[in-house]
This record gives C-alpha cells, sequence and structure tokens, in this order.
C-alpha cells in the first residue's frame, strides 16, 4: 500500500483535518501520480456537508486533479514517469454497458460508477479524492495534459468544464443558435466560454449588475439582468438552449418563457432541493426541460483540447506550496475567503497570495499543505 497525507471530513459538521490514509499499490494498468493542483468544486460542499444525503466519511474531496506521474504498471500505455496526467469525476465503471461502450461512462447502465471520492471501488474500499498528496487510478480512466495548457487552469476543467462543455456538445451549440447561460460562477463561465468558441450567439444571465463587464471580456455577445419584474418578456420565445449553472434554488418559470419552440432549458448546477416546473411552461411550445451529468473520457479530452482555443482565462486563483495557517477556508453562498501564509514562519502573506475570492464568480485550484483544519462552508 502507498501511504499519502491529505485532508478529510469527518462529519458534515466539521472542519477538513489533516488525515493518513493509504491507496493501492499499482496494478498493471494503473498510474500513481503525485498531485500538484486540485480544483476547489461546489460539488466538494455538498458532498463534504451531506447536502446530497450520499456521504461517507471520512472523506478526501476533490476531483479536478491535475499532476505528474510517479509510477506506472507493466501494461500501462499511455503514460511514462514524468508525465503531466489528470484526474476528473471518476476512476472506474463497468466498461461494459452500452453507455460505457459509447463513451458515456458517466450513464453507466449497471450503475457501476466508481467516482473518485465518496465512493468505494470494486475491492470494497473507500475512494479518496485530490486534496491529497497523490491517487492511483486505471490508466483509461487518466486524461493527459497537452503541453500548451496551463496545469492549474487545467484542474476546473475536469468538472466545471466538463459538465457544461458536454450538454453544450449534445445540444448542438454553435453558429446559427443562440445559447443562454444563467449564473456566471465557476460552472457559468465555463459555459460561457465554451460557447462562445462553438460559434454560438451567447448571453449571459446575470442578477449583478457588477458581473456585467466580466461577461463581456469572458465571451458574452449580451448581458440579461434578471432582478427587475417581467425582464424576460422582451426576450420571450427568442433562445434555442439554456444552460441552468446555478446550484441555489431559484425560480425557472421565466427561463422556461424564453425558449422557442422544440427549446431545451438543461440545469447542471444541481440544487440540493427538487426542482419544480409548472407543466405548461413545458408543453406550450413542445419545450423540453432536461439535465446532464459531467462527461464521458472520451469528452474530456476534447474539452481540453477545444479549451487551448479560448480567447480569454479560465478564471483561477491559485493557493501556491504555502503553509494555509488560517483559520478556515469558507466556501460559502458567496464568498470564499482565503488567508495565505508562508512556510517560513514570518507571519507575512506572500505576495500576490492573498485575498478575497467571489466563490460564484471565480473557480479555485489549490495547492495545499495544511496545518490547521480548513472549514468548508
Amino acid at each position: 500500500m502507498i501511504k499519502t497525507h491529505g485532508y478529510a471530513a469527518h462529519s458534515a459538521t466539521t472542519t477538513l483535518q489533516p488525515f493518513d490514509y493509504e491507496h493501492r499499490e499499482p496494478g498493471p494498468k494503473d498510474v500513481h501520480i503525485g498531485i500538484e493542483f486540485c480544483g476547489i468544486c461546489h460539488s466538494d460542499i455538498h458532498q463534504a456537508r451531506n447536502e446530497w444525503g450520499n456521504a461517507i466519511y471520512p472523506m478526501v474531496p476533490g476531483h479536478e486533479i491535475v499532476g505528474t506521474v510517479k509510477q506506472v504498471g507493466a501494461e500501462v500505455t499511455k503514460f511514462k514517469v514524468g508525465d503531466r496526467a489528470a484526474i476528473g469525476c471518476m476512476v472506474d465503471s463497468c466498461r461494459t454497458c452500452a453507455s460505457c461502450k459509447a463513451g458515456e461512462e458517466q450513464y453507466c447502465d449497471n450503475g457501476a460508477v466508481v467516482w473518485t471520492y465518496n465512493a468505494k471501488d470494486k475491492n470494497g474500499n473507500l475512494t479518496f479524492g485530490g486534496y491529497g498528496e497523490s491517487i492511483v487510478a486505471d490508466e483509461s480512466f487518466v486524461l493527459k495534459v497537452p503541453g500548451n495548457l496551463d496545469p492549474a487552469a487545467t484542474a476546473p476543467l475536469l468538472c466545471a468544464g466538463i459538465t457544461t462543455y458536454s450538454p453544450l456538445k449534445h445540444w448542438k451549440a454553435g453558429p446559427g443558435k443562440k445559447v443562454g447561460v444563467i449564473g456566471l460562477g465557476g460552472l457559468g463561465h465555463m459555459a460561457l466560454k465554451f460557447s462562445h468558441a462553438f460559434g454560438a450567439t451567447t448571453v449571459q444571465f446575470t442578477t449583478s449588475v457588477s458581473k456585467v463587464e466580466d461577461a463581456k471580456k469572458l465571451g458574452a455577445d449580451e448581458v440579461i439582468l434578471t432582478k427587475e419584474p417581467n425582464w424576460h418578456a422582451p426576450h420571450a420565445g427568442t433562445f434555442d438552449f439554456i444552460l441552468d449553472c446555478v446550484s441555489a434554488e431559484h425560480d425557472l418559470t421565466p427561463y422556461m418563457a424564453l425558449l422557442k419552440r422544440d427549446g431545451t432549458l438543461c440545469t447542471v448546477g444541481i440544487p440540493s432541493t427538487p426542482v419544480a416546473i409548472h407543466a405548461f411552461s413545458v408543453a406550450i411550445g413542445r419545450k423540453t426541460f432536461a439535465g446532464s451529468a459531467i462527461g464521458g473520457i472520451k469528452e474530456k479530452d476534447t474539452a481540453g483540447q477545444v479549451r487551448g482555443s479560448f480567447h480569454a482565462p479560465i478564471l483561477c486563483g491559485v493557493v501556491s506550496s504555502f503553509s494555509v495557517r488560517s483559520q478556515r477556508i469558507r466556501l460559502g453562498a458567496y464568498d470564499l475567503q482565503l488567508a495565505l501564509w508562508d512556510g517560513d514562519g514570518d507571519g507575512l502573506p506572500p505576495d500576490g497570495a492573498t485575498g478575497v475570492y467571489r466563490e460564484d464568480g471565480d473557480r479555485m485550484t489549490a495547492r495545499l499543505h495544511v496545518e490547521k483544519g480548513i472549514q468548508l462552508g
């Protein structure tokens, strides 16, 4: 077994604490990766707080993992020691069903997806994610990182990126299509970039005046503010596809009115409470309310290639190789507060490495050496 160190949640209400655990020794097709970067995903909050009701503790979160290959099994063909590699939301599936064979492993018909963390593998062992020093996975679920990509900015592609890329491709966002994006957070800013890269007329919906210019810089052709009564009326019946990237509870009725006949509103934000849709908002216009979950391994490879064509960088603040000596990192409804301190004990933060990031606007990528507990939420 490979001994490693990271942070674990031990209940829905406690801070993440330093945690020693073990990974299996690499098998013939396994890749052992030293973790360098891991995105802090909103899913990590849901899981650590048990908001989706499926938490298994102790839990080492993190499924936006980028690192360097340390060791490979004898039958591994895609990787060699020293390669840059990545792992997303899943590390195995049945591989034999129709969905798996179609490259849609996340929809495994046999329900045999093994998630990167908060799951049990085929041997019954608990999986641990990217808030740690290393990880071992089958090469079929490990991705190559193109040399033209910033590894820190690559990490968010592995959940936020693929979660928005997949539905946009499935519903054929592109030239001649009008696409709306609800929310300009970790998911939303990825959706905005992909939709723009695909050539669709892309509209950002937001409640925040402060985000209008940011949305335009990220590729929005238009920004619609959604706070005023009947804000949607002038835009009714004009959208082919709308991607809802908001994880908080919100009213979808106005957005359904924006769709053309046979238009689709797809949710990827996955609120923790049930979503209500009035039947008439779907029936009139033969509209569709749909959902989508991450993407398959082939899609993730392609999404990384498309990422290289973005005209603006992925938003990410990087916690570099400094000890986090703050009382907590708070990932909550609106703000992510980081207090970072260097490891030399002088009590001063490193240049450019401290600040307040909006959790609903920026994406965090972390390389952490934690000495105290981290509070999620």
